[in-house]
């Protein structure tokens, strides 16, 4: 039984897209050569890999077992090059890398800067998810390494803790929440309006959630791309925003907001470094992990 690479690339590409004309194309194939493996894998096997659908295709129990095999295998040849990486020029690692907001625009961007310094043969792809995304994306073997809120189950994985963050809502000096020291998130819900980050980051999700849990919707003034921005909107009177404490304390300026402490159990948030369990990894991954720690204790 013998299977080319050629073959395996094609078939992830089957599982990431669903689609035999789209992996087809993915792979550098026609359809009819991408169609001809897939009928002499499954020739090979003995077994249906694919279910032909009218929107695309769908993996068979088999084809599931296909698929992880498949990725297992590119695994290895990444931890292959990463090792021989020493002794040859001209080939670059890869790190995939998936993180919550408050990861990406905190202490992260400190553990990626000093580690691309440090690395230059090795590029890092970060994508921004929320934490249950992460979750199944890690267990899938679809990225390397996630970053996520504590709250979330990560039976399965191996959990490394990183720190202890905390949600708090940012007010401008005038501002009158400016008298309190801590408030009730469904106390302010609908008495004032918000300033937030894009609306599909992970923690613009999470606060949109709890704000329907409880029966309410945030009265949105503005959203804008980072919590530097969110602070300046702030301090200029624009409305009120929860965020982070550790990014309140590295994106206000001196003496020009006023954070209140939120009462609800869930701002207060673990936050987990995480990735498959039993899965080798290249070193250099081993290295970005004690960047991470480094940077994450320094938050």
């Amino acid at each position: 039984m013998r299977h080319d690479l050629t073959d395996l690339r094609l078939f992830v590409n089957v599982g990431e897209t669903l689609n035999l004309t789209r992996a087809a194309e993915r792979t550098f194939l026609s359809l009819p050569a991408a169609s001809a493996r897939i009928k002499n894998m499954e020739e090979a096997f003995k077994a249906r890999l694919l279910v032909r659908q009218a929107t695309g295709v769908a993996l068979t129990p088999a084809g599931e077992v296909l698929l992880k095999h498949a990725h297992a295998v590119f695994r290895q040849l990444e931890c292959l090059n990463a090792d021989l990486q020493p002794y040859s020029s001209g080939i670059k690692g890869r790190l995939r890398l998936l993180a919550n907001t408050t990861a990406t625009n905190s202490f992260l961007a400190d553990a990626m800067s000093t580690f691309l310094a440090e690395n230059p043969d090795v590029d890092i792809e970060l994508e921004e998810k929320i934490s249950g995304d992460i979750v199944l994306a890690i267990r899938a073997g679809a990225a390397d390494l996630g970053i996520v809120a504590g709250n979330i189950d990560v039976e399965g994985l191996d959990v490394m803790p990183l720190f202890r963050d905390e949600l708090a809502i940012v007010t401008s000096l005038s501002h009158p929440l400016a008298q309190q020291e801590s408030v009730r998130f469904v106390d302010v819900i609908d008495a004032y309006q918000f300033v937030g980050i894009h609306p599909n980051s992970a923690i613009q999700t999470f606060l949109e959630d709890i704000a329907s849990g409880l029966g309410k919707r945030l009265c949105q003034r503005v959203h804008v791309g980072s919590f530097e921005a969110v602070c300046r909107m702030v301090e200029a009177g624009a409305g009120i925003a929860v965020v982070p404490r550790a990014c309140a304390a590295r994106y206000s300026r001196p003496q020009a907001l006023h954070v209140l402490r939120l009462q609800d159990s869930w701002a207060q948030r673990d936050r987990l470094l995480c990735r498959q369990r039993g899965r080798d990894l290249p070193r250099f991954v081993e290295d970005f992990i004690e960047h991470v720690r480094t940077a994450a204790r320094a938050t």
